[in-house]
């Protein structure tokens, strides 16, 4: 398959604080660089024997020598921490922002789904600006009139088609959005995290048009997202991007796999010694999360799964006399959010005795027992929770700790294979 995008040696250099370059001298000193194809003087990318250190408290490299072929029909996830450079990058390809360094071609026509709202006019209709973006494309008149009718009824919008796009919700701005892109046949379609907005049945309904342009059509899709369901869903290939550059560039399950994995502590616990920069505020603060297996054990990373797993959480009730409750849920190694707990009552023998009572000041330590045989084998992220009831404050750490269950029983080792989904507690069969 031929490759509809190419980008080779690509670097994007933002100087802190400023408009351009600065001063009128050193913009024309950049320009005239550029015409003669030399070296920018001003760039911390190409300093003419200045430290790069010594420019480094004013100038920020986005995105740091990116080199990426996409192949025509290829679904392509992009994922990474805020910061990491995903956006500077569906900016470049979509010709919004230029590059300071290297060169990004792509074939055919682009439509680009970056920012809410993007490429309407907010004093348009809805009609209007299909027929705006259709015009953008290269499209004809007859051509979008042709698609018109699709694009109105995949939005749900058609009660508002007349409606000034300004007054339109969030959620039917990016429906809209979305609609006119992936309907008015781009070679290349661009989607950023806007989709998040809409509800999770446009959700799915965006991933499937998403999945069969590209498969029936040959359409190429970059998808950026921090939903990693929908990224292992859509793409197969995904590359993870930090720091501006590329980390790895592989198979979707992999790269996902590898991200989670980094973004948080896999020693068995996290400890903020200083209560003053612990996550939280005036009110609570958390101290510690710790993985816990025996009772006389230390913090690990590696449990057994067919027995009873803790998870240990400390805080610090800074006011006294609140009515504060502990939580967590997890997720697997997909992103997948497969289990939440919470010391809420929910029968006689799993009461908490500080259930719906009023703290006094101190350090608390709350402890979710998982039971034995529920987890299957797999690694698993912690997101802990502190909240003031009834939710008026919460504090929330997402994955800030991992760990591994490991199988060590006999009758789980007859599941050939392996076991499928993500929990699988023991349960009565009876066959007659």
């Amino acid at each position: 398959m031929s490759n509809v995008i190419e980008i080779e040696h690509l670097s994007k250099e933002y100087r802190l604080g400023l408009i351009g370059y600065g001063t009128l001298r050193e913009d024309l000193q950049s320009w005239w660089a550029r015409a003669q194809g030399k070296e920018d003087p001003n760039s911390m990318l190409f300093s003419n024997g200045q430290s790069a250190d010594s420019r480094a408290s004013d100038h920020i490299l986005a995105l740091n020598d990116i080199n990426l072929s996409v192949e025509r029909g290829e679904r392509l996830g992009i994922i990474g921490k805020n910061g990491a450079g995903k956006t500077t990058l569906l900016k470049i390809l979509s010709r919004i922002s230029s590059p300071s360094k290297g060169t990004a071609r792509i074939m055919g026509r682009v439509a680009s789904l970056i920012a809410l709202g993007t490429g309407f006019h907010p004093e348009l209709t809805g009609r209007e600006n299909i027929f705006l973006n259709g015009s953008i494309l290269g499209l004809r008149k007859f051509e979008i009139n042709q698609r018109f009718d699709d694009i109105v009824d995949f939005a749900g919008v058609k009660k508002f088609i007349d409606t000034p796009v300004k007054r339109y919700s969030s959620g039917m701005r990016v429906r809209l959005g979305f609609a006119v892109a992936a309907h008015l046949e781009p070679d290349v379609l661009i989607v950023d995290e806007v989709l998040a907005v809409g509800d999770t049945e446009f959700q799915k309904k965006a991933l499937g048009k998403m999945k069969s342009v590209s498969k029936d059509e040959g359409r190429t899709i970059l998808f950026v997202s921090h939903n990693m369901p929908s990224i292992i869903n859509l793409c197969e290939r995904v590359i993870l991007l930090n720091d501006g550059a590329i980390e790895q560039d592989g198979k979707s399950n992999d790269v996902v796999s590898h991200y989670l994995s980094s973004t948080g502590s896999t020693h068995g616990e996290v400890v903020w010694k200083d209560a003053n920069i612990a996550p939280g505020n005036d009110r609570v603060r958390l101290l510690s999360v710790r993985i816990l297996q025996d009772s006389d054990s230390n913090p690990m990373n590696i449990v057994d799964r067919c027995k009873e797993i803790k998870i240990e959480i400390s805080y610090l009730n800074l006011k006294g006399d609140l009515p504060l409750y502990s939580a967590i849920f997890l997720k697997d190694s997909m992103g997948t959010k497969v289990l939440a707990s919470s010391n809420h009552r929910m029968n006689n023998t799993l009461e908490d005795k500080w259930f719906d009572r009023r703290q006094p000041k101190g350090i608390f330590k709350s402890t979710c027992c998982i039971p034995a045989n529920l987890l299957i084998e797999g690694e698993y992220f912690v997101s802990p929770i502190v909240g003031i009831q009834p939710k008026d404050t919460q504090v929330l750490k997402e994955d800030v700790i991992s760990f591994r269950t490991r199988d060590t029983g006999e009758e789980n080792k007859r599941a050939l294979g392996g076991w499928w989904g993500v929990v699988g507690p023991p349960m009565a069969w009876h066959t007659e």
